[in-house]
């Protein structure tokens, strides 16, 4: 697992997008490439590609997420893995 791909967000609007988001889901927020200029986000949706959405869409985590909750790495590993796409 890619290390910058470790940030969080949790979809808490999908009205615009149900076929690609679900709420209260958990997804991978990949690194911005100038986005946030534009109040979007590029996240791994339900298809497995990383799209843009509007960043109201989402609730971002810290990016140092797993260290406040103090996961061990394997844990850490584990949730990642899992919410990769297939």
């Amino acid at each position: 697992m890619n290390k910058r791909k470790t940030q969080l967000c949790l979809c808490v609007n999908n009205e615009e997008y149900p076929a690609s988001l679900e709420t209260n889901k958990l997804y991978l927020m990949l690194p911005s490439e100038g986005e946030e200029d534009l109040d979007m986000i590029r996240v791994i949706d339900e298809s497995g590609e990383d799209y843009l959405y509007p960043a109201d869409c989402f609730v971002v985590f810290p990016k140092d997420l797993f260290a406040m909750l103090h996961f061990p790495p394997k844990t850490r590993q584990r949730i990642l893995r899992a919410l990769e796409p297939a």
